[in-house]
């Protein structure tokens, strides 16, 4: 994938996210990891120590991903941005409670996760739409999968090893948004 822009590295420190510049366009690489509406109301109740992953200092990535698996190895197949305000409710406490650096997806999120981003220094990414099967490219591996037989495949939390994952920041840890 030809894109060039600031390169990220999962686990994201504060320091690093409150850099970032609305507009700016970023390559994400490290493990990020998958959350959909189920997902968020679980992380949005549990306590760290309750949650079967952690993401501290991590990415979410709202993407319900068509996921194969032959020969008991999962392969990512699709893996684009699902709309994010689905999610906007969850994402204050979320932030709160676990600490994300980052969400990817489409479509922005509203003014109180705006606000719990400058409070706890978060920022959100967005991914184009409609490109599912060229982000998978970007996914060099399934590293877990949580809540799977609970949730099902789209709303459980994949654990992803990505390299160079494209994507803009339309909203930044100081207030700013281009939603």
């Amino acid at each position: 994938m030809i894109f060039s822009g600031t390169r990220l590295s999962a686990p994201l420190s504060e320091g690093r996210v409150r850099l970032l510049e609305l507009g700016e366009t970023v390559l994400v690489s490290g493990v990020i990891h998958t959350a959909r509406d189920m997902a968020h109301a679980r992380m949005a109740e549990a306590s760290p120590r309750d949650l079967p992953f952690s993401i501290s200092g991590g990415v979410v990535y709202h993407c319900g991903p068509i996921i194969s698996n032959t020969g008991g190895r999962w392969e990512v197949v699709a893996a684009g941005p699902t709309t994010s305000t689905r999610t906007d409710s969850y994402v204050p406490s979320v932030l709160e409670k676990h600490g994300p650096r980052a969400f990817i997806g489409k479509g922005g999120l509203g003014p109180a996760s705006l606000e719990a981003f400058a409070k706890f220094g978060c920022v959100y990414l967005s991914a184009v739409g409609g490109c599912a099967q060229l982000l998978a490219e970007a996914i060099k591996s399934v590293e877990d999968v949580f809540y799977l037989e609970e949730f099902g495949v789209p709303e459980a939390v994949w654990r992803l090893d990505v390299e160079d994952f494209p994507a803009v920041v339309t909203m930044d840890s100081k207030g700013n948004t281009l939603h």
